[in-house]
């Protein structure tokens, strides 16, 4: 698939199959830092010494990193769990520059083994970081009451309307425990609206570069 520089410098890919970008091309950190690691897991790492993260999407593996340096620098624990059935290449991983960009290039080992690990097999990267990537399709997770945060980083609602729907978001408010955040860049109104239907209090926040909000979802009970 190809790989594109974002308006940050920092890459991402095209996805052939869906006809979208894994992150946006106003700028991949960037976005990624601003919806998931400074709206959510900056939260809970003032409120807890370890947090357990379920991202539906693994994809390029920015958001998994991005994770591990945080928990490091901030000597938090991270239980992290990646969904992916569509797993970019290896030859793909190995092109991503996230590690220079980040000006961690003596991390390039570690980001790389992010995607050359095994799959369904939980592993401690570091005394900061448990990680486990699992082949399991978002619509059909069961996890109950286990999870401080849900980075939710599906393809867009039109290039993946399952993702979306109630069934789905059902599944992700069975999984948060209490107080749990739901995060991602997507603020359609329709999505918002469900997001209240299965349980969640709703709140708008200003977007990445490139767009006007997020939404960040919290778990009523």
């Amino acid at each position: 698939m190809p790989i594109i520089e974002s308006a940050d410098g920092s890459h991402t890919i095209f996805s052939d199959k869906f006809g979208v970008t894994y992150h946006s091309r106003h700028g991949a950190v960037t976005e990624s830092q601003h919806v998931f690691i400074n709206a959510g897991l900056r939260f809970k790492a003032a409120e807890n010494q370890e947090v357990a993260v379920l991202e539906t999407g693994f994809g390029t593996g920015l958001n998994a990193f991005l994770t591990w340096l945080f928990a490091e620098r901030r000597g938090l624990r991270v239980r992290y769990t990646g969904l992916e059935i569509f797993p970019i290449s290896l030859g793909e991983a190995a092109l991503l520059n996230y590690p220079e960009l980040l000006d961690v290039p003596e991390r390039r080992d570690d980001f790389y083994t992010l995607h050359t690990c095994a799959w369904e097999q939980p592993l401690d990267l570091s005394e900061n970081f448990m990680f486990e990537k699992r082949r399991t399709p978002i619509e059909f997770v069961a996890f109950e009451g286990v999870f401080d945060l849900i980075y939710f980083d599906a393809f867009a609602p039109q290039a993946q309307p399952e993702l979306w729907s109630e069934n789905t978001l059902h599944r992700m408010h069975r999984a948060l425990r209490p107080d749990g955040m739901l995060l991602t860049y997507c603020a359609q109104g329709e999505f918002r609206r469900t997001l209240k239907r299965v349980g969640f209090a709703v709140e708008k926040l200003q977007g990445p570069p490139g767009k006007r909000e997020m939404t960040r979802a919290v778990k009523l009970s």
